[in-house]
């Protein structure tokens, strides 16, 4: 920003000049100040355009287009006049700098501000689209950040510029680096190009840098990237990736539109999503600039109205020329806020900024702006900013996050967790929308659970819309909610796995008693107790069928010394707590963990000694027991009347015999990950984190999902056409991919690196997942 020089005008059409913004293509850009004591932005046109009768048409033409351009977050022309002698127009000023000089001066934005300025852009291209106009400029100068949101300017000027370069050859209109690829061609563009150049801004405020090269690039390097190669995108967050690459697609057809952008992102409107969204530091940055600016007044005495670029009247002795403010980003000043064309454009952050689309006093003063005499007290103005950003900056978004959320619908079905156990469609009526491709739904809500229950947490849905959290206390959540339904200290161990059936669910106590407890889920109440024996502890609780409830116990009955015990496995009637059968292991079967599951007559638990056995549900005979070689930390995976064994290659035993059936080799891939069997199909992950899906008569593969870019999924989950994977613990997240192709939809990863493996598991419409001791309600969409 620089004061004015001698052949600047003082007044253009009753506006106050006050500073000197910058220039750029079309003219001069100034600060300047309505009657009414609002701040604009004005642009002089350059005297040879002036005198280009096309230009001018084009100029009138544009102008009238722009001004039906009144949305939220783009800049509006409040005013004009093209048949003036110098061509100018007036747009409301931001109190804000621009994207290039906030990342300059604090780095990458976090992911939640690139998420809410992603939301903001998206509105403002539906605004620009749907007066009719394309940016076809859209970059980080021309993305001003206001404490209300971001405001895009230089909207459908450019074109009316255009207008008398297109025709030279080898001209290419727009900004090398954030341009589309048929835009770097001279081709027509749509406003899908403008989609292209999101994409660009986007990954450059959340790694700080350019997707295609930095300046220190030539323009036919960047124009060549754009048109030939790929988008550097390293650092961007993993729930924001998808988004980006989509935007970033060479096909203008497979890039979203902004609409469904915004929808995405935030359904429930783009104000809610914006508040409180920028990091302290830049909002801070923005409250110290803005209150500099609505102090400036204007230099003293002025030009007749009037004056254009040629020669001024010289300034006398004691003409008072203010000082800029200082610049709050530090080092030396710059044509304002943001480079050249036009810094200076967009909407004032507070309600009652907004101005008429024509022309004349653009409308009242500033908000709490005194009139005295009928002459503004500016001096207030600084007040009122201070009042206005810090009501902002004091509202935070509750429950964390935005989800899909469009209708509501009586007609909604139950949907089915990997199990086939059917979840009430809870809260009844609620629908989500998909979201655009490599976009990861927002929580609807995030809680974390207390730091003593935060070992291998193991959700639990029921019937009646709550998640069970395993671990002291054992705490019941409202799936809708996230609010805590009850609480029940002593009742488990952290990590303990937590069955259930009926209304109930069953978990050893943690060793208190040696026991096992049936609660009711709905209160948390105790159903029942059993203890096995007088000599016997209930150890762990590692299965439930449609009769019986299956779990490790110790025997000390038949210790022989003090510190050696027996193990025992056992199967418990649910519905009475009474004990059905006993068995009683081989001495020396000393194990520390026991990870089962059941499926039909099938009993199937591995062992820390790396045994594998299958028991008969009925009776508990022992069917079959084997080694499993080195790794025995896998949980074991039974249906069909088969038993899936992970490793080098991925093996399919009877359940009956342990007889091999089937075996699939991982052809060069890294061994296989424990198996999830839905409906009839396997789905696994490798070390190489490719997920297969696998017949499970056949063992022959059906897809194979190369494109995971975490861990790969331990644990799987199928809802309608969606496959739901939760990874491990390293570089984990929850992964969606489409059931039929294996085709990556999103990835949803928190950025905590906790430690712990993701969990997730199904209630209804609601994905609940857990990391570590992060808790979140996502829409299964």
């Amino acid at each position: 920003m620089e004061t004015l020089q001698p052949d600047d005008p003082r007044e253009l059409g009753g506006y106050r000049l006050l500073r000197r913004l910058g220039a750029g293509g079309m003219g001069r850009v100034y600060l300047a100040r309505s009657p009414g004591g609002r701040t604009v932005a004005v642009k002089v046109v350059r005297p040879d355009l002036a005198a280009d009768a096309g230009f001018r048409e084009r100029f009138r033409h544009e102008v009238e287009i722009a001004k039906a351009v009144s949305g939220r977050y783009t800049a509006p022309v409040v005013d004009a006049d093209p048949e003036a002698a110098l061509p100018w127009l007036a747009t409301s000023y931001v109190l804000g700098p621009d994207l290039t000089d906030v990342v300059a001066a604090h780095g990458a934005l976090p992911e939640r501000t690139v998420r809410a300025l992603a939301a903001g852009l998206a509105a403002a291209l539906q605004e620009v689209h749907a007066a009719g106009l394309i940016h076809r400029d859209l970059k980080p100068s021309n993305v001003l950040l206001a404490a209300d949101g971001p405001r895009v300017i230089d909207f459908g000027i450019a074109r009316a510029v255009d207008g008398s370069r297109m025709t030279q050859t080898g001209v290419v209109v727009g900004s090398p680096g954030y341009m589309s690829p048929e835009q770097a061609q001279g081709k027509d563009i749509g406003t899908a190009g403008d989609v292209f150049s999101l994409g660009a801004v986007l990954a450059f405020a959340a790694t700080g840098r350019g997707a295609f090269g930095d300046g220190s690039a030539s323009h036919a390097a960047l124009l060549y990237q754009i048109v030939h190669g790929e988008p550097d995108l390293t650092g961007v967050p993993r729930s924001l990736l998808g988004l980006v690459r989509a935007c970033l697609m060479k096909d203008p057809a497979q890039r979203p539109a902004p609409a469904r952008i915004v929808t995405s992102l935030a359904p429930q409107g783009v104000e809610p999503v914006l508040t409180d969204w920028l990091p302290s530091a830049v909002a801070s940055t923005i409250a110290t600039h803005a209150a500099g600016i609505l102090d400036l007044e204007a230099p003293d005495p002025a030009p007749a109205a009037g004056a254009s670029f040629g020669p001024a009247p010289a300034m006398t002795a004691g003409t008072a020329v203010t000082a800029s403010p200082a610049r709050a980003y530090g080092g030396p000043p710059t044509p304002g806020y943001g480079s050249a064309p036009t810094p200076g454009y967009g909407s004032a952050p507070t309600p009652g900024y907004g101005a008429p689309a024509h022309g004349g006093d653009p409308g009242p003063p500033l908000p709490g702006t005194v009139r005295l005499g009928g002459q503004p007290a500016v001096r207030s103005r600084r007040r009122v900013l201070g009042l206005a950003l810090g009501a902002a900056a004091g509202v935070a978004v509750a429950g964390g996050g935005t989800a899909w959320w469009l209708t509501r619908d009586e007609d909604d079905t139950p949907t089915t967790d990997a199990a086939g156990r059917g979840g009430a469609a809870e809260p009844a009526g609620e629908r989500f929308t998909t979201p655009p491709p490599g976009v990861a739904p927002q929580p609807l809500w995030h809680k974390s659970a207390a730091e003593d229950s935060t070992s291998a947490l193991v959700p639990l849905l029921t019937h009646e819309g709550i998640l069970l959290i395993s671990g002291d206390p054992l705490v019941a959540y409202d799936v809708k909610t996230g609010r805590a339904r009850w609480s029940k200290k002593e009742a488990c161990r952290p990590g303990e796995p937590l069955l259930f059936h009926g209304g109930k669910v069953f978990l050893a106590d943690g060793g208190y008693d040696g026991v096992l407890v049936a609660r009711d889920v709905k209160t948390g109440e105790e159903v029942w107790r059993s203890r096995l024996g007088k000599s016997l502890s209930v150890d762990s609780a590692i299965a439930v069928d449609d009769k019986n409830v299956y779990v490790t116990a110790k025997d000390f009955g038949e210790s022989r010394n003090a510190t050696d015990h027996r193990t025992a496995v056992a199967a418990i009637s649910h519905s009475t707590g009474k004990k059905t059968w006993l068995q009683r292991r081989d001495w020396g079967t000393k194990d520390y963990d026991v990870q089962g599951s059941v499926s039909g007559r099938h009993l199937v638990y591995a062992d820390s000694n790396r045994n594998l056995t299958v028991r008969d549900t009925a009776t508990g005979t022992q069917l079959w027991t084997k080694k499993i070689g080195e790794d025995w930390t896998w949980q074991p995976t039974a249906a069909n009347g088969l038993v899936f064994l992970p490793g080098d290659e991925l093996t399919a035993v009877d359940a009956d015999t342990g007889d091999t059936r089937w075996t699939l080799s991982p052809n060069g891939r890294r061994a296989f990950r424990n198996p999830t069997v839905i409906d009839g199909v396997l789905y696994v992950s490798d070390y190489d984190d490719g997920v297969w899906a696998v017949d499970v008569k056949t063992g022959k593969r059906t897809w194979l999902c190369e494109e995971l870019e975490v861990d790969g999924p331990e644990t799987f989950l199928r809802v309608g056409s969606s496959l739901y994977g939760a990874g491990g613990a390293l570089s984990g997240g929850l992964v969606a991919l489409e059931t039929g192709t294996g085709r990556l939809r999103w990835v949803y990863d928190d950025n905590k690196d906790n430690g712990e493996p993701w969990q997730v598991t199904v209630s209804g419409n609601r994905l609940l997942v857990t990391h570590g001791p992060e808790i979140y309600a996502l829409p299964a969409v």
